[in-house]
């Protein structure tokens, strides 16, 4: 395996064990809420604006044209898959060389989805909530987070 690839791997590893048991680097103090109210709170931040969340704001107007490219370039790699299975089926051989060439297409193309879909969608799209009576944009968050407020649960809406 390649160096660069196993760094990938122990990197999302680490990140996926740090975020699944909640881990961070400098903790803050948790908010605390009375225990009759505890079920039913949940905490908000106000969102902080970054680069690549306007990066990713400014690339929605055109995710549909990205989808239509993408479902054409896919299309396209399909018939050259089957180009390849079809010179390998009339020869009644199998070729290796013949499906080097979509193969290669295929990797490109994932690739550039998932970098895509990085650049397009940030964690705070999936993050933000509207709530009932406060202006402004929110992200949920946990009770230790930067800036948390405690909300009643029935006043933030997805």
């Amino acid at each position: 395996m390649k160096p660069t690839m196993l760094f990938a791997i122990v990197a999302l590893t680490a990140i996926i064990i740090v975020s699944s048991f909640g881990l961070q680097l400098a903790p803050n103090d948790a908010i605390q809420v009375a225990p009759d109210v505890a079920a039913n709170t949940l905490y908000i931040c106000p969102v902080t604006s970054s680069f690549w969340d306007g990066f990713a704001a400014a690339l929605r107007p055109f995710s549909q044209y990205m989808l239509i490219g993408l479902f054409f370039v896919i299309i396209l790699l399909l018939f050259s898959w089957g180009w390849a299975l079809y010179q390998n089926l009339l020869q009644d051989s199998f070729k290796r060389d013949s499906f080097a060439k979509p193969w290669q297409m295929t990797k490109f193309l994932f690739w550039v989805c998932v970098i895509v879909l990085m650049f397009a969608v940030t964690p705070n799209y999936f993050r933000t909530v509207h709530v009932d009576g406060l202006a402004g944009e929110w992200v949920l968050c946990e009770d230790s987070s930067p800036n948390a407020r405690a909300v009643r649960a029935d006043a933030i809406h997805n």
